[in-house]
């Protein structure tokens, strides 16, 4: 398949990218700069373009078949780029036709607040993070409104390391006790499996340790 990646230069889009082509996807890598992303392959294509330009990011997803959003806003903590920047992907989706869409969110979002821990909910997304959540549901419920075939995937927090492929997946908001954490390498084969994969169709899936 022929998939995009929004955010393709981040900690997660990058290992995204090469998870996408070593399952044979032709992928163009979208960011302001793609040449930091350090990676050459065949079935790679370079797309330098500002994710808050809707033009820029319609011309970029002409003759695609699916988009990834692996957005991310740096140490901005007012930044709506990932709303903004989705709403640009969803916009030029409509225009050409492209119906697969996987974006990546948080866990917390949503229905999934009831899987934080007090650290969570009343410290990091309470306070210090508070406006990048707020984005985040925001990104979620535009998601959800556009009419195209879309997953919200709900990671954890980041961790270093290697893919385990031993995380929870599906995670109810009736889950307690967990890690709370997982490696953006398990973060990006998930976001993979789903370009193909559509069990998750239309929901948002939690993913966690």
């Amino acid at each position: 398949m022929k998939v995009i990646v929004f955010g393709a230069t981040g900690t997660v889009g990058k290992l995204a990218v090469q998870e996408m082509l070593a399952a044979g996807h032709q992928v163009t890598a979208f960011a302001r700069s793609p040449q930091k992303l350090g990676v050459s392959h065949e079935n790679l294509t370079l797309f330098s373009g500002d994710v808050m330009s809707e033009d820029s990011v319609a011309s970029a997803l002409q003759g695609q078949d699916a988009a990834v959003i692996t957005l991310g806003s740096g140490m901005k903590r007012k930044s709506l780029v990932r709303s903004q920047g989705t709403l640009n992907v969803i916009k030029g989706m409509q225009r050409h036709g492209v119906r697969r869409l996987i974006c990546q969110s948080t866990m917390g979002a949503r229905e999934s607040w009831s899987n934080l821990n007090f650290f969570w909910k009343r410290i990091m997304f309470g306070a210090l993070l508070r406006p990048v959540f707020k984005d985040h549901e925001l990104q979620e419920r535009l998601v959800e409104a556009s009419g195209l075939d879309w997953t919200i995937v709900r990671p954890s927090a980041f961790a270093d390391g290697p893919a385990t492929r031993a995380f929870k997946e599906d995670v109810p908001p009736t889950a307690r006790d967990l890690k709370l954490k997982i490696t953006r390498a398990d973060v990006a084969a998930f976001l993979t499996r789903q370009v193909a994969d559509l069990t998750y169709r239309g929901r948002a899936v939690g993913i966690s340790n």
